[in-house]
């Protein structure tokens, strides 16, 4: 802003600071600094930061395994990206919430997509938030939650596995016929609940804290995992329920 005020050139101050400048000309056109943007944390810093709020946390865990991503691109601040679905405004309204409590003083975006709408927030503290960041699918890569993580979600599960159906899971009805001894045709139905994903590892996270909980669950193919059991149903639809 000090070279803006000394009359150079947008061209010329990106030249001399090394930013694009396009950003050059927004700064120019801003008449306060960002509000409540931190663009730099020292390295000690991002090493050291744990959430603000634990059951946050593990929420946004479990919809950044399904649904999220971080952006990294060269001089930029890596920006943490949840794709959900446009449908379920609940969901896109408790994400939002959850991202403002585990990290506190922070802008979220939404941008409209086929279909979704994608939450956007820029924060230099995204890749020590979520270390299972890396190139490539996440099915295609390791995913393990690492020691202070997995102190967080075993001490909420049930916030982790909510993000996690909220974001690869379903609850549906499944109804199905079958023929009595006396001849008589009987229907039945029954609520289930599905969590699927390509990734091994996080269907086994998803399974593990499962077993925290007490929930029953059984491996129906390669991707899917089936709740049907009445008790863990019941459980689930105490902390999870219908999507909306």
């Amino acid at each position: 802003m000090r070279l803006l005020d000394d009359g150079l050139s947008d061209y010329e101050v990106g030249r001399r600071t090394g930013i694009p400048r396009s950003t050059v000309l927004n700064w120019r056109r801003r008449t306060s600094p960002p509000v409540n943007r931190r663009l730099f944390m020292s390295p000690v810093a991002l090493r050291a930061w744990r959430p603000a709020d634990l059951r946050a946390y593990a929420y946004l865990l479990g919809l950044y395994l399904g649904d999220g991503c971080i952006v990294e691109v060269r001089r930029c601040t890596p920006r943490l990206v949840l794709v959900l679905d446009a449908r379920y405004g609940r969901i896109l309204d408790e994400a939002d919430a959850a991202i403002r409590r585990v990290v506190t003083g922070i802008d979220v975006r939404r941008n409209t997509r086929d279909g979704c709408i994608a939450l956007v927030v820029t924060h230099p503290v995204w890749p020590s938030a979520f270390p299972q960041h890396g190139p490539g699918r996440k099915h295609t890569r390791s995913i393990k939650l690492v020691g202070w993580q997995l102190e967080i979600t075993r001490q909420h599960p049930k916030p982790l596995v909510r993000g996690l159906i909220h974001s690869d899971g379903s609850r549906c009805t499944n109804r199905f016929k079958t023929r009595l001894p006396s001849g008589r045709v009987a229907e039945y139905a029954y609520t289930r609940y599905f969590f699927t994903n390509y990734s091994a590892d996080i269907r086994g996270i998803f399974c593990e804290h499962c077993d925290l909980l007490g929930i029953r669950w059984t491996q129906s193919s390669f991707k899917n995992i089936s709740i049907s059991h009445r008790d863990s149903v019941a459980l689930l639809d105490s902390f999870v329920g219908p999507k909306a």
